[in-house]
């Protein structure tokens, strides 16, 4: 069946479930998502689009599903610049990606004839992690692309969807550090202009969406520590990024969905994964 989506038709089960809890930093006290849930919680073993999957955030999408049995699709207009990435890949870092479950096509996403060709696939989730220069991709790529990959996210039944922008953009722009206010400004103008029309359209879609701002990327390996955040950003591994961009499109009950959450590795409140059996509700035996 085409079209299966996350909160209704859960694929083949792991043998363990994905649960978010909310730490507040700093207080023995946390919030957890509620454990009354179905078994469309557990984690699955998805088929996830990623969009722009060259670019060094969208590899580590790529990659990370991978290792936790996700069939991806991806569409690059470089798809022999998607290599293992340098936070999460190790020692394997530049080494040329491949993997039975991954399926590449090259393709520009501001053409709907390439972006259909992912939906060709079943897919269950998207993640749009798009970016490159104005002077080499045009001032509307990330709007009108992403537009393309909702309509075909409508044409298909595909519901979920996460999408990469960044601190500074909407109405986080007092989030963003001076000094990159001042870009946002100058150099980064058009950038920003087409990410705010890219957030906007994304709000209107009526898609079940996460728009993920980043504080500062760096390629560092994974911390495990994701914050999410109201005050002024700090930086933030790529791979860190990846796995919550993974679980906004795989967790049915990810508690940002609708939502617009600035992350970053410091300050803020901590979004933590966890897959034990006590997080799960599980008695002890």
């Amino acid at each position: 069946q085409r079209g299966r989506h996350l909160l209704t038709a859960p694929l083949s089960m792991k043998n363990h479930s994905v649960l978010l809890a909310v730490t507040l930093l700093g207080s023995t006290n946390a919030f957890v998502s509620p454990q009354a849930r179905s078994t469309s919680t557990t984690a699955l073993d998805a088929t996830i689009a990623v969009f722009g999957a060259s670019g060094l955030t969208a590899q580590e999408c790529v990659y990370q599903g991978l290792k936790e049995g996700d069939k991806i699709v991806g569409l690059t207009r470089n798809p022999s610049k998607v290599v293992i990435p340098k936070g999460s890949g190790g020692a394997d870092a530049d080494k040329s990606l491949s993997d039975p479950n991954l399926t590449m096509i090259g393709g520009d996403v501001t053409n709907p004839a390439d972006v259909a060709k992912v939906f060709e696939n079943d897919i269950d989730g998207v993640i749009v992690a798009l970016g490159g220069k104005t002077s080499d991709v045009g001032d509307s790529m990330l709007t009108d692309g992403t537009k393309n990959i909702m309509a075909a996210m409508k044409e298909n039944n595909v519901k979920r969807m996460a999408v990469v922008t960044s601190i500074g953009a909407g109405d986080s722009k007092d989030q963003a550090p001076f000094a990159f206010k001042m870009l946002m400004m100058t150099v980064m103008k058009k950038i920003f202009t087409d990410k705010n029309n890219q957030e906007a359209a994304v709000k209107a879609s009526g898609l079940e969406y996460c728009i993920v701002r980043p504080g500062g990327l760096t390629v560092e390996p994974p911390t495990g520590v994701i914050n999410v955040i109201e005050g002024e950003a700090g930086s933030i591994p790529r791979a860190d990024v990846a796995q919550f961009c993974l679980e906004a499109v795989k967790d049915a009950d990810f508690p940002y969905v609708g939502k617009t959450p600035c992350i970053s590795s410091v300050g803020g409140t901590s979004w933590v994964k966890d897959r034990s059996g006590a997080a799960r509700g599980e008695m002890p035996k």
